[in-house]
């Protein structure tokens, strides 16, 4: 699913500003998450409000090393929110949480800096 993990690699190629657009990426909090042992890598189960136009949705998200069960509830964090929705496993998993590797190549969510109303779109 993911290009690339490694930081010198190069730009993708030039997209149309539509394109980008057409990806709609907005903000969520946590409501819920629990464990997802059934997941071949280790992963966890999200319920996260994207307010009431978008509602709760859900997402399977490989963030267990940067990221314990037991903080996640009450961040807000970004995602994707038009893909279709992917089975993983036992799991149908609506939105595409995201985040960044750090330098081990483990999963850093993409989170605002301070509070923002849920639902909001990035621009």
């Amino acid at each position: 699913m993911h290009v690339t993990h490694d930081p010198t690699a190069a730009a993708s190629p030039t997209i149309d500003f539509n394109a980008f657009l057409a990806v709609d990426i907005r903000v969520g909090t946590i409501v819920d998450a629990k464990p997802f042992p059934e997941a071949r890598k280790p992963a966890w189960r999200l319920w996260i409000d994207f307010g009431p136009a978008i509602g709760v949705r859900k997402s399977s998200a490989q963030i267990t090393e940067n990221h314990p069960l037991e903080t996640l509830v009450g961040q807000q964090v970004a995602a994707v929110v038009n893909f279709p929705p992917r089975q993983i496993g036992p799991v149908v998993s609506e939105v595409l949480t995201l985040g960044f590797p750090d330098a081990d190549g483990k999963v850093v969510l993409m989170q605002p800096s301070k509070p923002v109303p849920n639902g909001g779109r990035l621009f």
